[in-house]
């Protein structure tokens, strides 16, 4: 059996997706779509040298532009408070009483949690957002 070229460049990107599958690093994804540009150019009948020119412009130019997004994005934020690692970030609760150091006790998600208010002033009874969460406490905001 005969591995052309195509096939080498096809193993290579299934050797970089699955090294990132082990590792996280969305880097090695955009350098396996390098791989598949080497592969569909030797697929066409290109040379090595062409292969190898598609194979980098699409992976550098992939990494290069990942690189970009991250760098313009900013940093994430923290667990605590980021609504994509909890989906309890942002849904509103009704606060009925609050004691006189900010705290008070809601009920969420059928049972008590222990509340802290972190806005400005003093907080009135009503409906307020979850802003973050503290281990089992709820930060709230309006």
């Amino acid at each position: 059996m005969e591995i052309n070229h195509a096939t080498t460049w096809w193993i290579v990107c299934g050797l970089l997706v699955a090294v990132e599958l082990g590792t996280g690093s969305f880097y090695l994804l955009m350098l396996a779509l390098g791989c598949a540009a080497g592969a569909l150019a030797a697929h066409l009948g290109l040379g090595g040298t062409a292969q190898t020119v598609a194979a980098a412009l699409v992976g550098g130019t992939a990494v290069a532009l990942w690189h970009l997004k991250r760098q313009r994005g900013g940093r994430p934020a923290p667990a605590q408070s980021n609504p994509d690692v909890s989906l309890d970030i942002g849904q509103r609760v009704f606060v009925e009483h609050w004691r006189a150091d900010g705290s008070a006790q809601v009920r969420y998600r059928g049972a008590d949690w222990q509340a802290r208010f972190q806005g400005q002033g003093r907080p009135e009874p009503g409906a307020f957002v979850i802003q973050a969460i503290e281990g089992s406490q709820l930060l709230l905001d309006r």
